[in-house]
């Protein structure tokens, strides 16, 4: 039998995978289907650069695990019969919040709003995680996918 330490380590785990699911958003990161995919290339000037977060779309794993480790922690740990019913509803709707809170803080990153004014004049902003270092005034590669824009030295 599962003890809930050990219930609640292969959930904290499930969520931290998450990750993994994101679209990557870094400048020089790749998911299998952007490999060898053309991309326009348009050369120009940051205009200035801000710190933003980055914060993925919620799955509700984080949710669903919390919700059943509260549920089953509370139930099992309290009363029996009604009380152990009312008890572990109220550890899944506890443990939800917590696991949803969870998520959320194991899924943000720090990213940059970077606006390039192009060669061609047109100002644009890239939002992008804070993997490179980019000042006012740096030259840089803007890549334009077919889904994707980048910001590269």
């Amino acid at each position: 039998m599962r003890t809930p330490a050990l219930t609640c380590m292969v959930c904290a785990a499930s969520i931290f995978s998450l990750t993994a699911c994101e679209h990557p958003t870094s400048a020089s990161t790749f998911t299998p289907s952007q490999a060898q995919q053309a991309q326009v290339i348009e050369v120009g000037v940051v205009e200035w650069v801000r710190p933003v977060t980055i914060q993925p779309q919620q799955s509700g794993v984080g949710a669903i695990a919390g919700g059943a480790l509260g549920g089953i922690a509370a139930g099992s740990a309290i009363g029996r019969g009604n009380g152990s019913l009312a008890a572990g509803i109220g550890g899944a709707v506890l443990g939800g919040m917590a696991g949803n809170a969870v998520e959320s803080n194991a899924t943000r990153r720090a990213g940059l709003e970077i606006s390039v004014r192009l060669d061609s004049g047109q100002l644009i902003a890239v939002t992008q995680d804070a993997d490179q270092h980019f000042s006012p005034g740096d030259r840089v590669r803007v890549l334009f996918g077919s889904h994707t824009v980048r910001v590269t030295r």
